[in-house]
């Protein structure tokens, strides 16, 4: 069978972070929140800093309330979810995450702050 022309030779596959709040999300007083959202920025901004975070923030106007923000690693996904796991919003139980990979047509993004590759070159692989 030939090939679908509709399927790109190449994708370039990232690992993607999605936060989320959860049905159970522990609940904080305003002050404690304040601490909090500073520590996760924080964080967030040292993972950047040392390029295994390519690029995140905040979702704005969607669907589902729950959903928090979104970030691209430029690392493993196992990688991903430690350092997820150590986020101080999802150790206060504030957040939570999903993780993916997420296929798409090779060369269609571009990070330019990036200090390392991101993302691997893949083929789809055949049925």
């Amino acid at each position: 069978m030939a090939r679908d022309p509709n399927i790109p030779e190449a994708f370039d596959v990232y690992t993607v972070v999605v936060l989320r709040r959860p049905v159970d999300a522990v609940a904080f007083s305003d002050a404690e929140l304040e601490v909090l959202q500073s520590e996760h920025l924080a964080y967030r901004a040292r993972l950047r800093r040392d390029g295994l975070l390519v690029v995140n923030g905040p979702f704005d106007a969607q669907s589902d309330g729950s959903y928090r923000g979104m970030s691209i690693f430029a690392c493993s996904p196992a990688e991903a979810a430690r350092l997820s796991d150590a986020d101080p919003s999802v150790v206060a139980g504030r957040l939570a995450y999903d993780l993916m990979e997420w296929w798409v047509a090779a060369d269609s993004l571009a990070f330019p702050r990036a200090t390392a590759p991101v993302g691997d070159r893949r083929s789809m692989p055949d049925e």
